[in-house]
């Protein structure tokens, strides 16, 4: 069907949102095509995407189509699967809780239990709460860190890890089954209304205890450390604080940020990854002579961190916090005897290599996955059954990390509890979290980890990334600013190469992502977004000082920048 199909049939149709049909007739021809040219894609990582009117938006139409696609695979998986049910969180976004409780009257209508959370909660605890309540599957409705605008579905399977793709290919199957979405109602008898439950406290004690577990100096003098706080208006402000309260830490909210304002009305940016979201927690560290700062994204599964350097504040990147967390947590295992044995670390195929040198010096096994920590989870089930290694940490760049796997996703809670303790640890050594940063590279070399992108959005956005992806591959790089490229790697092809040899990549499925390793020990990866219309590019650079990896990363990104934009 053309745009104007699909627009014409959601416009005849009585089931249509009365709410969307008044927004539908205010459209342009251009926002028509961008919001009708194409169905949503329900990948790998479920569906994230601009609210609105449209077959390619997030309405309640198109979450009741995947919601239904999921019933009928829980459905194909037998009546003890539909016993079991659904576990269903959702965030602070306009709609989220709307869509969540819309989800829970459809699997309903369909004969299958859900669990919704009263309130938001983070995507942790989701996770959490489908291992905890024995459920089949779980559902979050978030749009994680993307702007105000956006909002998303996440599926999660019965062990808490978002789906791998062996089981998401199941589930778009039956998604992509449903020709009509206009079709899917969410009427309930009373019997199938009996299926719903509300749960809440229950689960967040429950959820809070194990994350208190997690401690490995819960002695450690807190008195040291004043730690500023923001949820950036999401799920994390009630867990964190009183987590952080509980164990004893002096905590300062940014409470602007406090109230789950779906506009994220007192942010520039709900993002970790953007310095816009530390700017009102910055003037609060000054006035209050903040030690850390700690900053989480909407749904809670990603933290970012400021630390206090003399009179200067510096945010740490995911790949610098997540070496000063791996530094701290292998050296306190080992020094109280508490290291498994066959230790192993995950991390990501663009995530930097310092992680892997520190976890190495303390004689743990790193494994690489593809992004997305569904892999990582993936890999924790699987050592779970063999028992050949045993998990320690598991991080990516992207501002998300993973201390004790109760919880099968990235786990900010758990993140700011350590890195609380991080910082005290070491405040006692007369060291900052940067110190330690520092002196990892100055033992394992200096790391510059950076990433550029370029957005992309409608269907001409997405013929041109796609463009660029097949001119990468028709044309394999040979050198970077002078540096020749020794190896390759294509997640896609699954192919990787060195000089002439070009041999098979195993251990991996398949993923639209590039890598170049350079001869001066650095790499560059190139992959477009799962979430966002955007091409990303990713840099690990290496130097003997920080200001040479620094300045090879300019030259690196300028190099990039063109190639993207030919």
């Amino acid at each position: 069907m053309t745009a104007k199909d699909n627009f014409l049939r959601w416009e005849n149709s009585d089931n249509l949102d009365s709410t969307l049909r008044e927004e539908m007739s205010k459209m342009s021809e251009q926002e028509i095509n961008d919001a009708f040219y194409t169905n949503i894609e329900f990948g790998t990582a479920g569906m994230r995407g601009v609210m609105g009117a449209g077959t390619n938006r997030i309405n309640i139409h198109t979450i009741r189509k995947a919601t239904a696609g999921f019933a009928n695979y829980i459905k194909n998986n037998g009546q003890e699967a539909m016993n079991r049910g659904v576990a269903i969180g959702y965030d602070n976004r306009h709609f989220s809780k709307e869509f969540a409780f819309d989800s829970a009257h459809v699997l309903a209508s369909n004969g299958i239990r859900a669990y919704v959370f009263e309130s938001l909660r983070p995507t942790p605890e989701l996770s959490f709460a489908t291992r905890y309540k024995n459920c089949f599957g779980g559902i979050m409705i978030t749009a994680s860190h993307n702007p105000r605008e956006y909002n998303g579905y996440k599926l999660y399977d019965e062990k808490g890890c978002q789906l791998v793709p062996a089981l998401a290919d199941a589930v778009i199957k039956e998604v992509n089954a449903i020709e009509d979405e206009l079709s899917v109602k969410a009427d309930v008898t009373k019997e199938q209304e009996s299926l719903i439950e509300v749960i809440g406290k229950e689960v967040d004690d429950a959820y809070y205890e194990k994350v208190k577990s997690i401690q490995l100096n819960p002695n450690v003098n807190k008195d040291f450390i004043k730690i500023i706080f923001s949820p950036e208006h999401g799920t994390a402000n009630i867990p964190v604080r009183e987590i952080l309260k509980d164990c004893g830490y002096h905590v300062i909210p940014v409470l602007e940020q406090c109230d789950p304002n779906p506009d994220f009305a007192n942010t520039k940016t709900p993002n970790p990854e953007q310095e816009g979201a530390y700017e009102l927690a910055l003037e609060y560290a000054k006035r209050e002579q903040g030690d850390i700062i700690l900053v989480c994204d909407p749904d809670a599964d990603r933290m970012g961190v400021g630390v206090k350097q003399g009179d200067e504040y510096i945010l740490l990147t995911g790949n610098q916090s997540g070496a000063v967390l791996i530094e701290y947590i292998l050296s306190q295992l080992q020094e109280k005897g508490k290291m498994p044995e066959n230790p192993v670390m995950f991390n990501t195929v663009v995530t930097s290599d310092l992680g892997e040198k520190i976890a190495k010096k303390y004689g743990v096994v790193t494994e690489k996955t593809l992004t997305g920590f569904k892999f990582i989870g993936e890999k924790i089930a699987k050592y779970e059954v063999n028992h050949l290694r045993n998990y320690v940490f598991g991080y990516e760049e992207s501002y998300g990390s993973l201390i004790s796997p109760f919880v099968r996703d990235k786990d900010a809670p758990q993140a700011c509890l350590m890195l609380a303790e991080t910082a005290c640890f070491y405040k006692a050594q007369g060291k900052t979290l940067y110190d330690v940063l520092e002196d990892c590279y100055k033992e394992h070399g200096f790391y510059k980890e950076t990433q550029t992108s370029i957005t992309l959005a409608g269907q001409a956005g997405a013929e041109k990334i796609q463009s660029i992806m097949s001119r990468l591959r028709t044309s394999r790089l040979e050198s970077i600013c002078g540096k020749k490229v020794i190896s390759w790697q294509d997640f896609d092809t699954f192919e990787e190469g060195c000089e002439n040899e070009v041999k098979p990549l195993e251990g991996f499925t398949k993923s639209n992502v590039l890598k170049y390793f350079l001869e001066d020990g650095s790499w560059i990866a190139v992959r477009p977004s799962g979430t966002e219309p955007k091409v990303k590019v990713y840099y690990c650079i290496v130097g003997s000082t920080m200001e040479e990896a620094e300045q090879k990363a300019k030259e690196y990104e300028t190099f990039m920048k063109g190639l993207m934009n030919e």
